[in-house]
């Protein structure tokens, strides 16, 4: 029980005298620091404008063909808004409680979001956690949901980082098949003697004979790889192990573990650079892939003076992006 509930307890039950004595006690107490869900209300009751920032303006609606007007009648169907859909980031500053995520994913669940990537971690302060959420949607749509977002009790802040220079990262790894496609595509595709396979399950004869061929052929390349020798069998995974190497030195990554038959692969980066190597080494056999999901933080401004010199610089040396590594 709380200090204040102790002593509304006691004055109900006490004596005028005992209750002048519990108010002198009350008085004299240190107040407490622990903070909570309330600090965050309280902090935007001070901090936040009297009148929110209008709305993102949306396109004014344009006029109706005689088609579309019975369309909206009969079926209360309008035509849907052309702004375009794009990814925000959105970065919360939220009070380090049990219970936090599942309102906060509730409400964009609510609203229709698919939620593309959420990391939440702890910051340098004990009772702050920070929570880097990644949606796809309209800007006027967006703005509303994080409006929305804002209002919970035990959120301090929601901030827009899509317009925003930022540092994006996003760790990776991935299990790739050193045994070649061949060794990889055998668990995943029938043989010919497979108890599953027939010819009635086909719905035409030419799509029952189309698969009937490809379980020979495959059938077929794995008798030829069980007649290849261990020194092949050790040549062909040396050789694909370095053209391993090579393509996650070209992405900054790294051979955290080396199997007999599999490889794990550590990169770090853009979630775009690692859709392009997730690309590559699929043509190896992928077993696994997990991914962290994206984490942002935005860069400190430069002065005028170095902005504008760093602008003539950027002109002037203008990059050949064929030269750089894919992604």
């Amino acid at each position: 029980m709380s200090f204040i509930a102790r002593n509304a307890l006691k004055a109900k039950t006490a004596k005028p005298a005992q209750f002048c004595s519990i108010l002198r006690s009350y008085s004299q107490q240190p107040p407490t620091n622990d903070p909570d869900s309330t600090s965050a209300y309280e902090y935007k009751l001070q901090h936040s404008p009297r009148s929110p920032p209008p709305l993102p303006a949306q396109e004014p609606p344009r006029r109706w063909s005689a088609e579309e007007s019975v369309k909206n009648i009969l079926y209360n169907t309008p035509p849907p808004s052309t702004q375009p859909f794009k990814r925000h980031i959105l970065n919360a500053l939220v009070q380090n409680e049990p219970g936090v995520l599942s309102r906060v994913s509730g409400i964009l669940a609510a609203r229709g979001f698919n939620i593309d990537s959420l990391v939440v971690c702890r910051t340098e302060v004990r009772d702050l956690s920070r929570m880097c959420i990644c949606i796809r949607g309209q800007d006027a749509v967006v703005e509303q949901a994080r409006r929305q977002l804002e209002d919970l009790v035990p959120v301090w802040a929601v901030l827009d980082y899509t317009n925003t220079s930022v540092i994006e990262r996003e760790l990776l790894l991935v299990k790739v098949s050193l045994l070649g496609p061949e060794y990889f595509n055998e668990h995943f595709k029938p043989s010919a003697s497979d108890p599953s396979f027939s010819l009635e399950s086909a719905r035409t004869y030419d799509e029952a004979l189309t698969q009937f061929s490809q379980n020979q052929r495959h059938s077929q390349v794995q008798e030829d790889l069980t007649k290849m020798s261990l020194s092949e069998a050790l040549r062909t995974k040396h050789a694909h192990l370095s053209a391993l190497k090579n393509l996650a030195d070209q992405f900054c990554g790294r051979l955290v573990d080396v199997s007999s038959d599999s490889v794990i692969v550590e990169v770090t980066g853009k979630s775009t650079r690692l859709d392009a190597f997730l690309g590559l080494v699929r043509a190896f056999g992928v077993l696994e892939a997990s991914r962290t999901g994206m984490m942002v933080m935005p860069r400190t401004p430069l002065p005028a003076s170095w902005a504008e010199e760093s602008d003539v610089a950027a002109e002037a040396d203008e990059i050949d992006t064929s030269l750089l590594p894919p992604g």
